[in-house]
């Protein structure tokens, strides 16, 4: 396997495995391979395994690293370069040698080493995409007996600061009843207070344990515990124990399975994670069927109260002006107001009046006869014919030319059309329901829109906040969305890193519920890994706002706030600063700071 032949002047030569992804050369003691010479930075070097390959990268800013003679910084390491650090010389070896090997001893060392990577490897292999926890853990289990020849092998995780055995078992693979009787728990509490590895290798007479109540009532022969630590952090321990004395453990047996535990911690962690998902999205639908109103889904006070509104006029025939931002789901409110009422058995027919050119518009909308212009080759009926006796959407009717509103107008007073190139009325029976993302009183101001059409659509209007004002909901969304995705698209994703979950809250999203949906379908087909990151969903912090200080923030508000009521007011400040509650003068210094004045506080 690969490794390190270590020659230092007035030692003999040592051999050290490369069994880490990252391991660490240096002067300091916390380094993987520690070399106690002045000449050496803290931390000098580092060899990072990338698969199949190893580099050595320099990270001391003055410090030098020599691969064959020529200085570098960075080197790809092939089998016998010579590295030299300070006065130490290192030969890297990816395969054992026989000089590399120094005795029987060392021989079955590594042969034991080996043994233990395939085991490993084994493992890693077959359980790479099992998230089924107690499966996942029985097969940890089984492995680290075998691994070890142990007759017995407990793990012990730490739950909410306690310990609990999750799994025990024996070499025939039985679990195992009296499991808390078998352990030593003073050998347990060693390796959980100073979360090292512990080797017991003739409990019995061991001078540390000995007299301890644990090994003296089970009369244990030989035991090792290691713990399970991911970044520094205990999530428990493998316990494995052997009975006779013909089998005691060695320390070569330690080494291996601190190197399986190391990898095993990776998986359980991953295990661990994904099982938290899977309880989260059951209590996720559980939610979401709470707060499901047909095919919409939204717990903010502003949501609650639309579908309140939804639920009382949906039995109606009375016209709706749905408005709010591009991607707001005003369509989806649209159907479920068709869905709800009396003609959910008639059609529901959508036109984009912004979609269609004007001049071909007119026809979408009330049909023409045969021969009423060119390309009019037979008869064709409307969306006003194709939704008798159902509902009507007009999505965008911001964007309808003016003569054709006048037309529209009359449809809806009349409740009949006249196809283009005819001259005799159809009745349609519809109901209909408009929507836009344009502010349709200042249209009208513009003269670009009617006003009586206006107040014909708008007998009910229900505003759609945008995402970035519906709290919470945007991360109930993006799981809902997310799980529907996964499904469709096969995907090993799981869920959203803690990090993933800030940046969805804190990113504005200008093109709402549409604009997420994009994100989590690219997100979903090109991420490979179980949870997903900022830079999956294309949040890095470059595109996320600044958090303003609180003084910046109160400032921001207030003077967003005042702009706002000025605005209900038609610019009157008079009336702006009585409905605040303020003085006037207040009104005219802020209207003087937006102007570009003198810097006063408000």
């Amino acid at each position: 396997m690969p490794s390190l032949r270590i020659h230092r002047p007035g030692a003999n030569p040592t051999l050290y495995r490369l069994y880490k992804r990252l391991t660490s050369i240096g002067r300091g003691e916390e380094n993987d391979l520690a070399l106690p010479d002045p000449g050496l930075a803290d931390a000098h070097a580092h060899i990072l395994c990338n698969g199949s390959e190893f580099e050595i990268t320099l990270l001391a800013p003055k410090g030098e690293l020599c691969i064959n003679g020529k200085r570098r910084k960075k080197h790809r390491l092939t089998h016998e370069d010579q590295i030299l650090v300070g006065r130490s010389e290192l030969t890297f070896l990816l395969y054992d040698d026989p000089a590399a090997v120094g005795s029987d001893d060392e021989t079955q060392r590594s042969l034991a080493m080996l043994q233990g990577y395939h085991r490993l490897f084994e493992f890693s292999e077959r359980l790479s995409g099992q998230y089924v926890i107690a499966e996942l853990l029985g097969e940890l289990m089984d492995a680290v007996i075998a691994l070890t020849r142990a007759d017995k092998g407990f793990l012990v995780l730490l739950e909410e600061g306690a310990l609990h055995i999750k799994v025990a078992r024996n070499l025939h693979r039985e679990d195992l009843a009296d499991a808390l009787e078998q352990l030593s728990d003073s050998i347990v509490d060693k390796v959980v207070k100073s979360r090292e590895a512990v080797i017991v290798s003739d409990a019995l007479h061991d001078a540390e344990f000995k007299s301890a109540m644990s090994v003296l009532n089970l009369k244990l022969s030989s035991v090792m515990c290691v713990p399970l630590l991911d970044r520094g952090n205990l999530i428990g321990v493998i316990y494995v124990g052997n009975d006779s004395v013909a089998h005691l453990f060695e320390a070569s047996s330690l080494e291996v399975l601190k190197i399986f535990a190391a990898q095993a911690a990776l998986l359980l962690r991953n295990a661990l994670l994904v099982s938290e998902l899977q309880t989260d999205n059951r209590e996720l639908v559980a939610e979401v069927e709470a707060l499901r109103f047909g095919d919409l889904i939204g717990s903010c006070p502003t949501m609650q109260e639309v579908f309140r509104k939804v639920a009382k006029i949906a039995s109606t025939d009375i016209s709706v002006l749905i408005t709010g931002e591009t991607g707001t789901g005003k369509e989806l409110i649209a159907r479920e107001i068709h869905r709800r009422s009396p003609r959910a058995r008639g059609p529901f027919v959508a036109i984009n009046c912004g979609a269609i050119p004007e001049n071909l518009l007119e026809s979408e909308l009330f049909g023409h006869t045969k021969g009423a212009f060119t390309g009019a080759v037979a008869p064709h009926a409307g969306k006003f014919q194709a939704a008798h006796e159902g509902t009507l959407f007009l999505d965008e009717i911001g964007e309808m030319p003016q003569p054709l509103q006048v037309k529209i107008l009359r449809a809806l007073q009349e409740r009949a059309v006249v196809r283009v190139g005819d001259h005799r009325p159809e009745s349609v029976d519809i109901r209909v329901v408009a929507a836009t993302h344009r502010q349709l009183d200042h249209e009208i101001k513009a003269g670009r829109f009617r006003e009586d059409l206006y107040y014909r659509l708008n007998v009910i209007n229900l505003h759609l906040p945008p995402l970035r004002e519906r709290g919470e909901d945007v991360v109930l969304l993006a799981r809902y969305l997310l799980q529907r995705f996964i499904e469709e698209f096969r995907s090993p994703v799981r869920g959203f890193s803690p990090p993933a979950l800030t940046a969805l809250v804190r990113f504005a999203w200008p093109g709402n519920i549409r604009q997420l949906e994009n994100h989590l379908k690219k997100a979903v087909v090109l991420s490979d890994r179980p949870l997903l990151s900022p830079e999956d969903l294309g949040l890095s912090t470059e595109i996320l706002p600044a958090i303003l200080p609180l003084a910046e923030a109160k400032e921001k508000f207030q003077r967003d706030y005042i702009n706002e009521v000025l605005d209900l007011n038609r610019g009157n400040r008079t009336k702006a600063a009585r409905d605040l509650g303020v003085d006037p003068r207040t009104i005219f210094r802020h209207l003087e700071k937006e102007d570009g004045g003198p810097d006063e506080p408000l």
